[in-house]
């Protein structure tokens, strides 16, 4: 694009310009937007544009090299209009209200890809980087870990003075130059630190208060026979990442359905934290689901288009707590949750009515 362009729906929020680096002239369209609830989400998610009485706010801009590699990452072209070329428009989407802060975080990642990277493979990961962008906006409003014992850092106190991503795919590995502040008050000399980016997830383990039985889950684990282990077909939790635009307690229920068949009614949270933060770039969600798990509930799901293989067992709630102490549960956040429901089962049924 060279010419100028009418920015439309959240193209022409001040959020995103700012993540483009455009100023622009406001400028009424006639017509009104139809759909577009996960427009900057998905490729696929922009409203599209009705004629009838009616204007809507736009920017008129000229393009530059952010705003053209933006487009081509997201499929967009220019629409004929009669006030002039219309950039923001799709088929329509779903309805609803645009998540623009989550948005300009996509918009923001996908301008920091390695400039020789071709726009279609960054096209590719757009779930993945939806799913991070998502995962830094939980992330900024999480409140301060460590209580009184950790004292309170500033913006300051960390300087990042190069970033790189050499790889991408599934996950992606963040190679930083950084220095940050000691405990004696100086700076670190600048050192490098690296991590996997994969963004926050939910982790859940249904349990039946009234019968006393849990469900757990199992499959086979790349990283365990990387590691020769004999067994990488682990005991699990329910779990999955978070997708960009959902809850976490929305994706809590999700994965349950996905991956055991299974309706969860209540979530009640457990210990949420940094599984390895030294390293990975992953936050976990830990919840206990209230479900009903009959006889015979136990089979094999879980999504054929991303080649998942689960099997589901229903055991005592008392035997997870024996695994759990004795060793047999490799896998952390499942030892982690179980040992949790052993304090809380109590509370827990209180809280439910069931005394």
């Amino acid at each position: 694009m060279s010419g100028a362009v009418l920015l439309v729906g959240i193209l022409a929020d001040a959020r995103m310009l700012e993540a483009f680096g455009l100023t622009g002239t406001p400028q009424a369209v006639a017509g009104h937007l139809e759909g577009g609830a996960r427009a900057g989400i998905d490729r696929d998610g922009w409203p599209a544009l009705a004629a009838g009485p009616g204007t809507l706010a736009a920017m008129r801009v000229m393009p530059n090299a952010a705003l053209n590699r933006y487009t081509a990452v997201m499929g967009l072209a220019p629409q004929d209009h009669p006030d002039g070329p219309v950039l923001g428009l799709g088929k329509g989407g779903a309805e609803g209200e645009p998540q623009v802060e989550l948005a300009a975080g996509i918009a923001r990642l996908i301008l920091e890809a390695p400039a020789d990277r071709p726009a279609c493979d960054i096209a590719r990961r757009l779930p993945a980087i939806g799913v991070w962008a998502a995962s830094e906006l939980r992330g900024a409003e999480s409140p301060a870990s460590g209580g009184d014992l950790v004292e309170r850092r500033g913006a300051g106190d960390v300087e990042i003075l190069r970033q790189e991503e050499p790889f991408a795919s599934f996950f992606s590995v963040q190679v930083s130059q950084l220095r940050h502040r000691t405990h004696a008050g100086d700076m670190t000399p600048v050192v490098q630190r690296e991590a996997l980016i994969l963004g926050d997830a939910v982790v859940v383990l249904p349990w039946d208060p009234v019968r006393d039985r849990v469900l757990l889950i199992e499959q086979f684990r790349m990283a365990p026979l990387l590691r020769r282990d004999p067994q990488p077909w682990l005991l699990e939790t329910v779990a999955g990442r978070v997708d960009a635009g959902e809850t976490v307690e929305d994706a809590a229920r999700r994965e349950a359905r996905e991956e055991a068949d299974l309706t969860v009614t209540r979530l009640f949270p457990a210990v949420h934290h940094y599984p390895s933060p030294g390293v990975l770039g992953e936050y976990l969600y830990l919840y206990v689901g209230i479900a009903d798990l009959p006889d015979g509930i136990e089979g094999v799901h879980g999504l054929e288009s991303e080649a998942e293989d689960i099997r589901s067992h229903v055991i005592d709630r008392a035997r997870l707590t024996e695994m759990a102490m004795s060793g047999q549960l490799s896998n952390g956040p499942l030892a982690m949750v179980a040992l949790w429901l052993e304090l809380r089962r109590n509370a827990i049924r209180t809280e439910l009515g069931l005394g």
